[in-house]
């Protein structure tokens, strides 16, 4: 009679203490689920969703640094009087670029160096007063007279330096699988803009090899990606009949989509005439190979690749009506990332229930 008691805790608390084991693992991992809500949800909105910066000034104004206050683009007499040349930080064949310093500020001057190409330099500097956005960097002021365009400075210049940035020893710890993949999402995020921008659906042309095209981007001090130059930035309407073509010389390598490479064999002779249009399509072929630069081989690096397989392939069909739009790369890139951060944060879950 004296063990019945302890034959009856013996048989029933097996049974109790999973059931509060399971029960506190479920809170625990309903509470994951809801702070990697909370994250992403804030990871997502600094992407810029929303195209426009809700800080963003009126069109024809500016803000930058910790002022509060919108002011206007500044005139040719504004940035003759008040911006002063400080070096030549690089020349295209378009323009030549100054660090200059105004108000005890950093920014960029860039001043038109080809008289032949001034069209292409007043072309840049409309998308740029068209596009001001989360996306594109900031405008500060422009002389037409003078062929001169002030923008924001950017201390971590082009994307050209990504791979040396992430090695000094301050950035070392933003050289992992998911910074580089958060940087090819904003990368995918500034090719969606363009493609349903609002002056219409435009093709980023300075795009021939990958040195090119990530000389076009800045990456910012706090790791986003702008674009910068947006002197070959031809528009697509379809309901117009109007396509495009980048630049009149015949281009080459796998870099390029099929349809911007001479289809008439090497036996006929390159004729401009004769080269077919095409549409954004092309910006979408060079997807995958941008998307390599960006992610490197860190820790992780594999996995990211694996999951994203099938949206590159996608992206490298021969027929560009096949090839996947911004949006839905964009949108797979974000998926990935949301179950790749899960996963990383409730390692051996499912295992667990």
């Amino acid at each position: 009679m004296e063990k019945k008691p302890h034959f009856v805790r013996r048989e029933f608390l097996p049974r109790e203490v999973p059931s509060i084991s399971l029960a506190l693992l479920l809170a625990a991992v309903l509470l994951l689920n809801a702070l990697l809500y909370l994250y992403l949800n804030k990871f997502y909105s600094s992407l810029g969703r929303v195209e426009t910066d809700p800080g963003l000034c009126p069109f024809g104004h500016f803000k930058f640094g910790a002022v509060k206050n919108c002011s206007p683009w500044l005139s040719c007499e504004a940035i003759n009087r008040e911006v002063r040349k400080l070096k030549c930080v690089g020349e295209g064949a378009v323009k030549k670029v100054f660090l200059s310093e105004w108000k005890e500020k950093k920014v960029v001057l860039s001043q038109l160096t080809n008289s032949e190409l001034k069209e292409d330099f007043l072309h840049g500097l409309k998308m740029l007063k068209a596009l001001q956005s989360k996306h594109v960097v900031r405008l500060l002021g422009y002389c037409e007279q003078q062929f001169t365009i002030l923008t924001e400075y950017h201390p971590l210049g082009s994307l050209r330096g990504l791979n040396e940035t992430l090695h000094i020893p301050k950035y070392k710890g933003m050289n992992s699988w998911h910074r580089r993949l958060m940087l090819a999402i904003d990368y995918v995020s500034v090719i969606r803009y363009l493609h349903s921008s609002p002056v219409g659906t435009l093709v980023m042309c300075d795009s021939n090899d990958l040195d090119k095209l990530l000389s076009q981007y800045l990456l910012t001090s706090d790791f986003h990606v702008l674009v910068n130059d947006l002197d070959a930035l031809p528009l697509v309407n379809r309901s117009a009949g109007r396509l495009v073509k980048c630049g009149h010389r015949e281009l080459r390598g796998e870099f390029v989509a099929p349809e911007q490479r001479w289809p008439y064999g090497e036996d006929v002779p390159f004729e401009d005439d004769l080269m077919p249009p095409y549409d954004e399509k092309t910006d979408i072929w060079k997807i995958p190979d941008v998307f390599n630069f960006f992610l490197g081989h860190v820790e992780g690096s594999d996995i990211v690749r694996l999951h994203l397989f099938d949206i590159h392939a996608a992206c490298k069909k021969k027929d560009p009506a096949e090839r996947p739009s911004a949006q839905e790369v964009l949108d797979t890139y974000r998926k990935v990332l949301t179950l790749l951060v899960r996963e990383a944060a409730m390692p051996g879950t499912r295992e667990m229930l």
